[in-house]
C-alpha cells in the first residue's frame, strides 16, 4: 500500500516537473501583453493622428485652390 501510494506521488511529481509547454505559454503571455500595451497606445494617440491627418488635408486643399 505505502509503495503504491509513493508511486503514485512520484509518478504526480514527474508530472509536473514536465515542461515542454512552458516556452510556448511564456511567449504567449508576452505575446498578448506587448498587444494590449499597443492598442492602448494607439487608442490614446488616436485623436492625435486623425487631427494631424485634418491638418494635412486642409493645408493641401487651401494651397492647391486657385
Amino acid at each position: 500500500m505505502i509503495t503504491r501510494l509513493y508511486n503514485y506521488w512520484y509518478n504526480i511529481k514527474e508530472t509536473l516537473k514536465d515542461k515542454k509547454g512552458q516556452g510556448m505559454v511564456e511567449y504567449a503571455l508576452i505575446i498578448g501583453l506587448v498587444s494590449v500595451v499597443a492598442i492602448a497606445i494607439l487608442g490614446s494617440m488616436g485623436g492625435g493622428i486623425v487631427g494631424k491627418f485634418q491638418e494635412i488635408v486642409t493645408a493641401l486643399t487651401t494651397t492647391t485652390t486657385p
